[in-house]
């Protein structure tokens, strides 16, 4: 399934670049483990509990809360306690910051913003 997606880019946002720099490095920090961003894809599918992450993934439960420990740190991942267990989902808002910061970044040369950012004219094709 082919989803395209509007995204804002970051216009004359008040911070500097190193202040950018500085918080989006610990995001993408989070994210740079193949098993971290599986576990995110499954989460971006509906929220799920260790158990079922365990199931999907086949990593251990230890494994599993090793993983989830750096995206709940960097917001990028809440949990919400449900009886005996915990229920962890993808929090959106959080993790659409880094797109966006990313997006801005490729927009600024006329190929990146080719690439990643769609016009009018795009939609009819």
């Amino acid at each position: 399934m082919l989803r395209e997606l509007d995204i804002r880019l970051l216009e004359g946002e008040e911070l500097s670049n190193q202040e950018r720099a500085r918080r989006l490095v610990p995001k993408l920090r989070a994210l740079a483990d193949e098993n971290r961003v599986v576990l995110a894809l499954l989460l971006a599918e509906r929220p799920r509990n260790v158990k079922e992450l365990q199931e999907a993934t086949g990593l251990s439960q230890t494994l599993i809360s090793h993983h989830l420990r750096p995206l709940r740190e960097q917001g990028l991942v809440k949990v919400m306690p449900q009886g005996r267990s915990n229920v962890y989902a993808l929090c959106c808002e959080e993790f659409g910051m880094p797109v966006r910061w990313l997006a801005s970044l490729a927009a600024l040369t006329p190929e990146g913003a080719q690439a990643c950012c769609l016009s009018e004219e795009d939609d009819d094709v």
